[in-house]
């Protein structure tokens, strides 16, 4: 029998993604910002800074999720994590947005050491975090279900962050925004620790590895290249966050040197969030519908052509770029949750072809993939700002107004479009789904 989850439950467990978000978009849509603009950084050299820190976050990432596969205490497997990793990662959330002066080379040095050990802190307790949705139920629908909870309150994080940042750190500042902005991080920072909380005690998992599995690395790590579904999956990752790094980055930019509006940034960036809110819940139904695979495809054709439109906006074409923004936000968040979904689901593929269960490795791995995308992403948007000659606080250069409406528009919009491409050799349907769920059900109850 399929696990039921309560509405209490679902609600828990999501407010662990608006305490995620709120560090994950601060870094994915203020802090390129933030060191160019406000610590004074060279755009280069933060976009370096921000791909070295993800590919040190992505070597990590495998080992959290092996040694969290090998976590047994009476909490569980994953939910200790998210009860001692909440201090460090609020800590350290601080420390990145604090502006020491300490000359050019070492304003580099301690950027670049407090974004690693925040992506640290932030691996050891968001990997947990999403791996822990997959053990709460073994139902594909009631994880589409829970999933779309998990995003509808991360993007309520989102949307804070984004809506409001900028207004909270001209609050606090008072004229000062270094000030401004490690004030914001503050509040969002003690918030995180008590949504945490509550994520950590509402929560139980439920979905067991079988008794008989022995740890064998190896063989995980062997079976995890062999599984053509989570492969798929990984490189549709690693590409989606190549957009919405890129995309999240050079948003400011766009509205401060493009389009003139710089305050016009925060309503842009609401607008967008709400549009994705509003068409989650249609992710659960779209999917019982179409499958899985099928709204996947068709939202990254449909929100990819209109991000690329973004590009043939006008200065004064302020309407259309909204409603371009709209609907391209509104064509992919039905996917979100679905990509957890599909993960989930991947991993339930791996037991069922090879009979060991590594929940945290697939997760990881797949975690690992995304944000291997996400520095990438961050760091070409630095690079692209560079080669168009992007000179921080004063009017551009047509070139560089190029770059930046390249960076929101047609890149990414191209890129997520190719993930149709992948999408089209995932062979889990719905028919897989349910003769998999009937076996591992049957294979359960005998042990």
């Amino acid at each position: 029998m399929a696990t039921k989850l309560s509405f209490k439950e679902k609600v828990g467990y999501s407010l662990g993604d608006t305490a995620s978000h709120f560090v994950w978009d601060m870094v994915g849509f203020w802090l390129l910002f933030f060191y160019t603009d406000v610590y004074g950084i060279s755009a280069a050299a933060a976009g370096t800074i921000m791909l070295v820190a993800r590919f040190w976050d992505m070597a990590i990432d495998p080992i959290i999720g092996v040694v969290s596969d090998r976590t047994n205490t009476r909490w569980g497997k994953f939910r200790p994590y998210i009860l001692f990793g909440a201090i460090p990662y609020a800590i350290l959330a601080i420390l990145t947005f604090t502006t020491p002066n300490l000359g050019e080379v070492g304003k580099i040095i301690y950027a670049g050491a407090t974004y690693v050990l925040l992506m640290t802190a932030y691996a050891f307790i968001n990997l947990p975090y999403s791996a822990l949705g997959a053990v709460m139920t073994d139902d594909t629908y009631e994880r589409a279900g829970l999933n779309t909870y998990r995003f509808i309150a991360g993007f309520s994080g989102q949307f804070i962050v984004t809506g409001l940042a900028l207004t909270l750190a001209n609050f606090f500042g008072h004229g000062n925004k270094a000030q401004g902005f490690q004030y914001t991080v503050f509040l969002f920072a003690a918030l995180s620790l008590v949504f945490f909380f509550i994520t950590f005690q509402s929560t139980k998992e439920r979905v067991q590895p079988p008794k008989a599995q022995k740890n064998s690395l190896k063989e995980d790590v062997g079976n995890l290249f062999k599984n053509q579904a989570w492969v798929i999956l990984a490189l549709v990752g690693i590409i989606s966050f190549i957009m919405f790094a890129m995309q999240n980055a050079a948003i400011a930019y766009y509205f401060k040197y493009y389009l003139g509006k710089e305050d016009n940034v925060q309503l842009f960036n609401v607008i967008g969030t709400v549009a994705l809110i509003v068409a989650l819940p249609l992710s659960k139904p779209l999917a019982k519908r179409f499958g899985n695979k099928n709204v996947f495809i068709g939202s990254s054709l449909i929100s990819g052509l209109f991000f690329i439109l973004i590009y043939m906006a006008r200065v004064q074409d302020i309407y259309t770029i909204y409603a371009f923004n709209i609907i391209a936000k509104m064509a992919y968040a039905p996917a979100v949750p679905l990509l957890w979904t599909m993960i989930a689901d991947s991993a339930d593929y791996g037991e069922w072809k090879t009979g060991r269960r590594s929940t945290g490795l697939y997760f990881s791995a797949a975690v690992f993939a995304q944000k291997a995308g996400w520095g990438i992403g961050a760091a070409i948007a630095g690079w692209i700002l560079t080669l168009s000659q992007f000179v921080p606080n004063v009017a551009q250069t047509d070139t560089a107004i190029t770059g930046i409406k390249l960076l929101v528009s047609v890149i990414p919009g191209i890129l997520y479009m190719s993930c149709a491409i992948f999408m089209i050799f995932y062979k889990i349907d719905s028919k897989t789904t349910d003769l998999m769920k009937k076996d591992l059900d049957a294979k359960r109850a005998l042990e």
